[in-house]
C-alpha cells in the first residue's frame, strides 16, 4: 500500500514538468472586428527536468516549444483562434509536431480602456501522444483584471481538463503585475503555477511555481514580449526563456 501511495505522489509530481506551447497571461485584449492577427509563441527550457512527465513524452530539458496562433476579431467581444502548428525541438535537434488547438475568447468590449475588465477563454486541443498523455484536452481560462494609472494586475485562474468528471480538472493559475513605463513599453512580473487536481491540491513542494520577469515593447506595429522564468519549487523547471511576437495582418 505504501509503495502504491509513493508511486501516486511521484506521478502527480511528474505532471508538474509537463511542457507548454504558450506562456502568457491573457488581459482581455482581442483583435479588432474584421482583423486577422498572428501571434508566434516560443519558449526554451534552459534548465529543466531530464525525465518526461509521462512514458513516451518529451523531455523538457534543453527543449524548444512553440506555436503560431491565428486569431480573428469576430465582434468587439468575441475572438476566434487556431493554434497550428504546435511544435517542439529537442536537445538532439529532433523536430516534432504536437497537434493543434481551437480557441474561443469572450471579453468585455474595449477592455484596454477600462479600469476593471474581464473575459473567459475556452480551448480545445487535439494532441499527439508524445505531447500529452490524453489525445483530447481542454482549458477554461477566466480573465479578471484591474487597471489603475500605469499599473495593471491580472488573474487567470485556469482550469485544465484532461479526463472525464470533476477529477479531470487541474488548477493552474497565472498572475501578472505590470507597470507601463511609456505607451509602448511595460515591465511585468508574472507567476505561473500548477497546483494539481482541483479536488485535491498537491502539497506545496510538489506544486510547480515559475516566476517571470517580462519586458513588453511595441515597435512599428509588432508587439514583442521577452521573459525569463525561474522555478520556485523542486517540481518546477529551473529556467525558461520566452519570446512572443504579435502583429495584425490587415
Amino acid at each position: 500500500m505504501g509503495r502504491l501511495a509513493l508511486c501516486g505522489l511521484l506521478a502527480c509530481s511528474a505532471d508538474s514538468y509537463a511542457q507548454t506551447d504558450e506562456i502568457q497571461v491573457y488581459d482581455a485584449s482581442i483583435a479588432s472586428q474584421g482583423t486577422f492577427n498572428l501571434t508566434w509563441h516560443n519558449n526554451y527550457t534552459v534548465s529543466g527536468s531530464r525525465s518526461p512527465a509521462f512514458p513516451g513524452g518529451l523531455r523538457p530539458d534543453h527543449s524548444l516549444n512553440g506555436v503560431t496562433e491565428w486569431a480573428y476579431g469576430v465582434t468587439d467581444w468575441f475572438e476566434a483562434g487556431l493554434y497550428l502548428p504546435l511544435y517542439s525541438a529537442s536537445s538532439s535537434g529532433a523536430l516534432t509536431y504536437n497537434g493543434f488547438k481551437l480557441r474561443t475568447l469572450f471579453v468585455v468590449p474595449n477592455a484596454p480602456a477600462r479600469s476593471f475588465f474581464y473575459g473567459v477563454n475556452f480551448e480545445f486541443s487535439d494532441n499527439t501522444r508524445h505531447w500529452e498523455s490524453s489525445a483530447f484536452t481542454s482549458e477554461i481560462r477566466p480573465i479578471i483584471g484591474w487597471r489603475s494609472g500605469r499599473v495593471d494586475f491580472i488573474v487567470n485562474p485556469i482550469l485544465d481538463y484532461t479526463s472525464a468528471g470533476i477529477s479531470g480538472l487541474d488548477f493552474a493559475p497565472a498572475l501578472r503585475l505590470a507597470y507601463r513605463v511609456s505607451p509602448s513599453v511595460s515591465l511585468a512580473a508574472e507567476e505561473y503555477a500548477d497546483l494539481g487536481p482541483l479536488r485535491r491540491l498537491l502539497p506545496a513542494q510538489q506544486q510547480s511555481h515559475q516566476l517571470y520577469g517580462v519586458l513588453d515593447q511595441k515597435i512599428h506595429g509588432t508587439e514583442i514580449e521577452l521573459g525569463a522564468g525561474f522555478g520556485l519549487t523542486r517540481a518546477s523547471d529551473g529556467l525558461i526563456l520566452k519570446l512572443i511576437l504579435s502583429r495584425d495582418l490587415n
